[in-house]
Protein backbone atom coordinates (compact mmCIF):
# COMPACT_ATOMS: atom_id res chain seq x y z
CA UNK A 1 0.00 0.00 0.00
CA UNK A 2 1.15 3.28 -0.92
CA UNK A 3 0.52 6.23 1.00
CA UNK A 4 1.66 10.42 0.62
CA UNK A 5 4.66 11.07 2.29
CA UNK A 6 4.25 11.83 6.12
CA UNK A 7 1.07 10.75 6.10
CA UNK A 8 -0.39 7.80 8.59
CA UNK A 9 -3.80 6.50 8.49
CA UNK A 10 -5.87 5.94 11.51
CA UNK A 11 -6.95 2.36 12.90
CA UNK A 12 -10.27 3.25 12.75
CA UNK A 13 -13.42 5.39 11.53
CA UNK A 14 -16.92 6.19 11.87
CA UNK A 15 -19.45 4.56 9.37
CA UNK A 16 -22.98 4.42 8.74
CA UNK A 17 -23.32 -0.19 8.31
CA UNK A 18 -25.94 -2.02 7.12
CA UNK A 19 -27.99 -4.26 9.99
CA UNK A 20 -29.27 -6.66 7.64
CA UNK A 21 -28.13 -9.24 5.14
CA UNK A 22 -29.46 -9.63 1.49
CA UNK A 23 -32.77 -8.98 0.24
CA UNK A 24 -36.15 -8.56 1.64
CA UNK A 25 -39.66 -8.89 0.80
CA UNK A 26 -40.68 -5.11 0.65
CA UNK A 27 -41.31 -2.56 -1.89
CA UNK A 28 -41.42 0.94 -0.83
CA UNK A 29 -40.99 4.35 -1.53
CA UNK A 30 -38.48 6.60 -0.89
CA UNK A 31 -40.08 7.94 2.67
CA UNK A 32 -38.44 6.30 5.29
CA UNK A 33 -40.09 6.55 9.23
CA UNK A 34 -37.25 5.09 11.25
CA UNK A 35 -33.68 4.63 10.22
CA UNK A 36 -31.96 2.31 13.28
CA UNK A 37 -33.34 -0.69 11.86
CA UNK A 38 -31.41 -0.71 8.90
CA UNK A 39 -28.39 1.04 10.00
CA UNK A 40 -26.33 1.23 12.62
CA UNK A 41 -23.29 4.57 13.55
CA UNK A 42 -20.59 1.94 14.03
CA UNK A 43 -16.57 2.71 14.77
CA UNK A 44 -14.84 -0.29 12.41
CA UNK A 45 -11.42 -0.30 10.96
CA UNK A 46 -9.71 1.55 8.27
CA UNK A 47 -9.55 -0.71 5.10
CA UNK A 48 -6.27 -0.95 2.86
CA UNK A 49 -6.35 -0.60 -0.57
CA UNK A 50 -5.55 -3.90 -2.45
CA UNK A 51 -4.08 -4.35 -6.18
CA UNK A 52 -5.46 -1.70 -8.46
CA UNK A 53 -7.66 -0.45 -5.29
CA UNK A 54 -7.60 3.06 -3.44
CA UNK A 55 -8.39 4.79 -0.62
CA UNK A 56 -10.40 7.74 -0.22
CA UNK A 57 -10.86 10.50 2.06
CA UNK A 58 -14.46 11.33 1.65
CA UNK A 59 -16.03 14.85 2.16
CA UNK A 60 -19.59 14.37 0.83
CA UNK A 61 -21.85 11.57 -0.20
CA UNK A 62 -24.98 12.26 -1.72
CA UNK A 63 -28.35 9.80 -0.40
CA UNK A 64 -29.87 8.88 -3.84
CA UNK A 65 -33.10 6.95 -4.15
CA UNK A 66 -31.06 3.69 -5.13
CA UNK A 67 -28.97 4.13 -1.81
CA UNK A 68 -32.50 3.87 -0.13
CA UNK A 69 -33.59 0.86 -1.92
CA UNK A 70 -30.28 -0.94 -1.24
CA UNK A 71 -30.34 -0.17 2.53
CA UNK A 72 -33.82 -1.64 2.43
CA UNK A 73 -32.90 -4.88 0.86
CA UNK A 74 -34.88 -3.60 -2.09
CA UNK A 75 -31.86 -3.10 -4.60
CA UNK A 76 -30.74 -5.55 -7.62
CA UNK A 77 -27.50 -6.70 -5.43
CA UNK A 78 -27.82 -8.03 -1.99
CA UNK A 79 -26.75 -6.41 1.28
CA UNK A 80 -23.73 -6.82 3.36
CA UNK A 81 -24.00 -6.81 7.13
CA UNK A 82 -21.88 -4.94 9.14
CA UNK A 83 -20.36 -2.95 5.87
CA UNK A 84 -20.98 0.74 5.01
CA UNK A 85 -23.57 2.07 2.56
CA UNK A 86 -23.85 4.53 -0.12
CA UNK A 87 -23.02 4.47 -3.16
CA UNK A 88 -21.27 7.24 -4.70
CA UNK A 89 -19.34 10.45 -3.20
CA UNK A 90 -16.37 12.83 -3.23
CA UNK A 91 -13.07 12.52 -1.79
CA UNK A 92 -9.44 12.76 -1.85
CA UNK A 93 -7.15 9.53 -2.37
CA UNK A 94 -5.12 9.18 0.63
CA UNK A 95 -3.71 5.79 -0.38
CA UNK A 96 -3.59 3.19 -3.42
CA UNK A 97 -2.45 -0.37 -3.88
CA UNK A 98 -0.16 -1.83 -6.69
CA UNK A 99 -1.18 -0.89 -9.97
CA UNK A 100 0.06 2.40 -12.25
CA UNK A 101 -3.32 3.33 -12.22
CA UNK A 102 -4.64 3.85 -8.62
CA UNK A 103 -0.79 5.15 -7.92
CA UNK A 104 -1.38 8.22 -10.23
CA UNK A 105 -4.68 8.59 -8.44
CA UNK A 106 -2.75 9.22 -4.72
CA UNK A 107 -3.37 13.06 -3.60
CA UNK A 108 -5.69 13.51 -6.25
CA UNK A 109 -9.61 15.17 -5.31
CA UNK A 110 -12.00 12.29 -7.40
CA UNK A 111 -15.75 11.12 -7.57
CA UNK A 112 -16.09 7.59 -6.93
CA UNK A 113 -18.67 4.73 -7.56
CA UNK A 114 -17.61 2.73 -4.22
CA UNK A 115 -17.16 -0.43 -5.25
CA UNK A 116 -15.47 -2.58 -2.32
CA UNK A 117 -16.52 -0.21 0.83
CA UNK A 118 -19.81 2.29 0.84
CA UNK A 119 -19.44 5.58 0.75
CA UNK A 120 -21.01 6.92 4.03
CA UNK A 121 -18.35 6.59 5.82
CA UNK A 122 -15.19 8.78 6.57
CA UNK A 123 -13.15 6.59 4.23
CA UNK A 124 -14.54 4.58 1.38
CA UNK A 125 -12.79 1.48 -0.42
CA UNK A 126 -13.04 1.56 -3.96
CA UNK A 127 -11.24 0.66 -7.81
CA UNK A 128 -9.43 2.84 -9.26
CA UNK A 129 -11.11 2.31 -12.46
CA UNK A 130 -14.67 3.76 -10.20
CA UNK A 131 -12.76 7.25 -9.65
CA UNK A 132 -12.76 9.89 -11.46
CA UNK A 133 -10.26 12.85 -11.20
CA UNK A 134 -11.97 16.34 -11.19
CA UNK A 135 -11.30 20.04 -11.78
CA UNK A 136 -10.86 21.83 -8.91
CA UNK A 137 -13.44 23.94 -10.44
CA UNK A 138 -16.04 21.91 -9.55
CA UNK A 139 -18.19 22.69 -6.84
CA UNK A 140 -18.59 19.94 -3.78
CA UNK A 141 -21.91 19.07 -3.79
CA UNK A 142 -21.42 18.69 -8.45
CA UNK A 143 -18.70 16.67 -7.58
CA UNK A 144 -20.27 14.59 -4.69
CA UNK A 145 -23.08 13.68 -7.28
CA UNK A 146 -21.47 13.60 -10.54
CA UNK A 147 -21.90 9.67 -11.58
CA UNK A 148 -25.15 7.90 -10.36
CA UNK A 149 -27.58 10.46 -11.96
CA UNK A 150 -25.63 12.28 -14.43
CA UNK A 151 -23.96 9.24 -16.18
CA UNK A 152 -27.62 7.41 -16.17
CA UNK A 153 -29.21 10.74 -18.00
CA UNK A 154 -26.74 10.08 -20.60
CA UNK A 155 -26.87 7.02 -20.92
CA UNK A 156 -30.16 6.73 -21.38
CA UNK A 157 -30.54 9.86 -23.73
CA UNK A 158 -27.81 8.32 -25.90
CA UNK A 159 -30.53 5.33 -26.05
CA UNK A 160 -33.32 7.90 -26.88
CA UNK A 161 -31.20 9.51 -30.11
CA UNK A 162 -29.88 5.84 -31.33
CA UNK A 163 -33.69 4.92 -31.55
CA UNK A 164 -34.13 8.11 -33.21
CA UNK A 165 -36.54 9.67 -30.71
CA UNK A 166 -37.85 13.56 -31.53
CA UNK A 167 -39.23 12.91 -27.99
CA UNK A 168 -39.25 11.74 -24.69
CA UNK A 169 -42.07 11.35 -21.26
CA UNK A 170 -40.06 11.73 -18.55
CA UNK A 171 -42.00 11.13 -15.01
CA UNK A 172 -40.84 12.28 -12.12
CA UNK A 173 -39.59 14.77 -13.83
CA UNK A 174 -38.76 17.76 -10.57
CA UNK A 175 -36.09 15.23 -9.56
CA UNK A 176 -32.17 15.68 -9.93
CA UNK A 177 -32.11 13.30 -12.82
CA UNK A 178 -34.86 14.84 -14.41
CA UNK A 179 -33.65 18.64 -14.24
CA UNK A 180 -30.28 16.95 -16.08
CA UNK A 181 -32.31 15.18 -18.55
CA UNK A 182 -34.29 17.92 -19.47
CA UNK A 183 -31.24 20.31 -20.98
CA UNK A 184 -29.66 17.25 -22.09
CA UNK A 185 -32.81 16.04 -24.22
CA UNK A 186 -32.66 19.69 -25.60
CA UNK A 187 -29.15 19.88 -26.31
CA UNK A 188 -29.87 16.24 -28.51
CA UNK A 189 -32.75 18.09 -30.45
CA UNK A 190 -35.49 15.62 -28.60
CA UNK A 191 -38.17 17.42 -26.54
CA UNK A 192 -38.85 16.45 -23.39
CA UNK A 193 -42.38 15.87 -21.94
CA UNK A 194 -42.23 16.39 -18.27
CA UNK A 195 -44.78 14.58 -15.78
CA UNK A 196 -44.96 16.56 -12.26
CA UNK A 197 -46.76 14.55 -9.04
CA UNK A 198 -47.45 18.14 -8.13
CA UNK A 199 -47.55 21.26 -9.70
CA UNK A 200 -44.83 23.65 -7.86
CA UNK A 201 -42.11 22.86 -10.04
CA UNK A 202 -43.74 23.31 -13.42
CA UNK A 203 -42.42 26.79 -14.22
CA UNK A 204 -38.73 25.83 -13.20
CA UNK A 205 -39.14 22.68 -15.96
CA UNK A 206 -40.43 24.91 -18.33
CA UNK A 207 -37.02 27.00 -18.05
CA UNK A 208 -35.10 23.88 -18.02
CA UNK A 209 -36.18 23.28 -21.73
CA UNK A 210 -38.96 21.17 -21.30
CA UNK A 211 -41.20 21.26 -24.44
CA UNK A 212 -44.34 20.55 -22.12
CA UNK A 213 -45.04 20.09 -18.13
CA UNK A 214 -48.39 18.23 -17.32
CA UNK A 215 -49.12 16.99 -13.86
CA UNK A 216 -50.40 13.76 -13.13
CA UNK A 217 -52.83 14.36 -10.47
CA UNK A 218 -54.74 17.47 -12.36
CA UNK A 219 -58.00 16.79 -13.04
CA UNK A 220 -57.46 17.69 -17.09
CA UNK A 221 -54.51 15.17 -17.37
CA UNK A 222 -55.97 12.93 -19.21
CA UNK A 223 -56.97 15.12 -21.91
CA UNK A 224 -53.86 17.23 -22.07
CA UNK A 225 -51.35 14.15 -22.33
CA UNK A 226 -53.75 13.15 -25.54
CA UNK A 227 -53.51 16.35 -26.87
CA UNK A 228 -49.03 16.46 -26.30
CA UNK A 229 -49.26 12.77 -27.76
CA UNK A 230 -50.53 13.36 -30.96
CA UNK A 231 -48.40 16.28 -31.51
CA UNK A 232 -45.62 15.07 -30.13
CA UNK A 233 -45.65 11.05 -31.11
CA UNK A 234 -43.20 10.28 -28.16
CA UNK A 235 -42.07 6.28 -28.30
CA UNK A 236 -39.96 6.43 -25.19
CA UNK A 237 -41.04 6.23 -21.63
CA UNK A 238 -38.28 6.78 -19.16
CA UNK A 239 -40.12 6.10 -16.00
CA UNK A 240 -39.02 6.79 -12.48
CA UNK A 241 -42.31 5.89 -10.47
CA UNK A 242 -43.81 2.51 -11.86
CA UNK A 243 -47.07 3.64 -10.64
CA UNK A 244 -50.74 3.54 -12.78
CA UNK A 245 -49.97 6.83 -14.11
CA UNK A 246 -46.94 5.41 -15.57
CA UNK A 247 -48.84 2.87 -16.91
CA UNK A 248 -51.61 5.22 -18.55
CA UNK A 249 -49.47 6.78 -20.30
CA UNK A 250 -47.54 3.91 -21.85
CA UNK A 251 -50.55 2.52 -23.26
CA UNK A 252 -51.58 5.80 -24.51
CA UNK A 253 -48.65 6.46 -26.38
CA UNK A 254 -48.03 5.08 -30.12
CA UNK A 255 -47.46 1.98 -31.43
CA UNK A 256 -43.65 0.69 -31.33
CA UNK A 257 -43.12 2.70 -27.74
CA UNK A 258 -40.73 1.53 -25.31
CA UNK A 259 -41.47 1.83 -21.71
CA UNK A 260 -38.26 2.22 -20.17
CA UNK A 261 -38.39 1.58 -15.98
CA UNK A 262 -35.38 3.07 -13.92
CA UNK A 263 -36.55 3.46 -10.62
CA UNK A 264 -39.32 2.44 -7.81
CA UNK A 265 -40.56 5.12 -6.48
CA UNK A 266 -43.58 4.01 -6.21
CA UNK A 267 -44.70 1.01 -3.48
CA UNK A 268 -47.84 -0.20 -5.48
CA UNK A 269 -47.50 -1.59 -9.06
CA UNK A 270 -49.49 -0.52 -11.87
CA UNK A 271 -52.31 -2.87 -13.46
CA UNK A 272 -52.27 -2.90 -17.30
CA UNK A 273 -55.77 -3.16 -18.46
CA UNK A 274 -55.09 -3.40 -22.81
CA UNK A 275 -52.43 -6.44 -23.31
CA UNK A 276 -53.02 -6.63 -26.65
CA UNK A 277 -51.13 -3.55 -27.53
CA UNK A 278 -48.12 -6.10 -26.57
CA UNK A 279 -49.29 -7.84 -29.16
CA UNK A 280 -50.54 -5.51 -31.96
CA UNK A 281 -48.91 -2.65 -31.35
CA UNK A 282 -45.87 -3.96 -30.47
CA UNK A 283 -44.88 -2.18 -27.69
CA UNK A 284 -42.33 -3.35 -24.99
CA UNK A 285 -41.13 -2.88 -21.26
CA UNK A 286 -37.60 -3.15 -20.50
CA UNK A 287 -35.20 -1.79 -17.66
CA UNK A 288 -32.40 0.37 -17.19
CA UNK A 289 -29.64 0.18 -14.73
CA UNK A 290 -26.22 1.96 -14.41
CA UNK A 291 -24.61 -0.86 -13.16
CA UNK A 292 -25.35 -2.95 -16.23
CA UNK A 293 -24.74 0.07 -18.44
CA UNK A 294 -21.38 0.63 -16.54
CA UNK A 295 -20.27 -3.38 -17.70
CA UNK A 296 -21.14 -2.80 -20.84
CA UNK A 297 -20.12 0.19 -22.23
CA UNK A 298 -16.64 0.00 -23.78
CA UNK A 299 -13.78 2.31 -21.84
CA UNK A 300 -14.10 5.02 -24.57
CA UNK A 301 -17.49 5.21 -24.21
CA UNK A 302 -17.28 5.26 -20.36
CA UNK A 303 -14.54 8.08 -20.14
CA UNK A 304 -16.22 10.44 -22.90
CA UNK A 305 -19.44 9.99 -20.76
CA UNK A 306 -17.47 10.87 -17.99
CA UNK A 307 -16.33 13.52 -19.63
CA UNK A 308 -19.03 14.92 -20.70
CA UNK A 309 -20.75 15.14 -17.21
CA UNK A 310 -17.95 16.81 -15.61
CA UNK A 311 -17.72 19.69 -18.74
CA UNK A 312 -21.83 19.80 -18.06
CA UNK A 313 -21.05 20.97 -14.60
CA UNK A 314 -18.55 23.20 -14.99
CA UNK A 315 -19.84 24.73 -17.86
CA UNK A 316 -23.03 25.55 -15.50
CA UNK A 317 -25.90 23.58 -18.15
CA UNK A 318 -26.03 21.07 -15.21
CA UNK A 319 -26.44 21.88 -10.98
CA UNK A 320 -26.81 19.76 -8.08
CA UNK A 321 -29.77 21.05 -6.60
CA UNK A 322 -28.79 21.70 -2.97
CA UNK A 323 -30.71 19.99 -0.15
CA UNK A 324 -29.81 19.44 3.88
CA UNK A 325 -26.30 18.50 4.62
CA UNK A 326 -26.66 15.90 7.29
CA UNK A 327 -23.77 14.74 9.66
CA UNK A 328 -22.58 11.01 9.47
CA UNK A 329 -23.34 11.36 13.56
CA UNK A 330 -26.68 12.10 13.24
CA UNK A 331 -28.27 10.64 10.43
CA UNK A 332 -29.89 8.11 12.24
CA UNK A 333 -32.16 10.88 13.50
CA UNK A 334 -31.94 13.50 11.00
CA UNK A 335 -31.93 11.51 7.70
CA UNK A 336 -35.48 10.94 7.02
CA UNK A 337 -36.87 13.90 7.58
CA UNK A 338 -34.29 15.81 5.44
CA UNK A 339 -35.42 13.45 2.56
CA UNK A 340 -38.49 14.38 2.73
CA UNK A 341 -37.42 18.54 1.80
CA UNK A 342 -36.29 19.38 -1.79
CA UNK A 343 -33.12 18.97 -3.26
CA UNK A 344 -29.83 16.29 -2.96
CA UNK A 345 -29.67 15.23 0.85
CA UNK A 346 -25.30 15.25 1.13
CA UNK A 347 -23.56 13.15 3.95
CA UNK A 348 -21.06 14.73 5.82
CA UNK A 349 -18.27 12.25 7.55
CA UNK A 350 -17.23 15.25 9.72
Amino acid sequence: MTLPEKMTLPEKMQALVLRHDGHSRTVGGLAIDDLRDLLALRRIAVPHPSTGQVLIRVVLSPVNPSDVHYIRGEYGVPRMRGTPAGFEGTGSVVAAGDGAQAAALIGRRVSFLASASGAWADYALTDAASCVAIDEGLRAEDAAALLVNPLTAVAMIDLAAEAGASAVVLTAAASQLGRLLIPLARSREIAPIAILRRPDAEAELLALGAAHVLVGGAPDFAERLATVLRAEKPRILFDAVGDQTSADIFLAMPTHSRWISYGMLSGRGPRLAHMGQFVFSDKRIEGFWLSRWLHAASPEARASAEAEVQHRFLAGEWSTRDGDRVALADALERLPAALARPGKVMLVPR
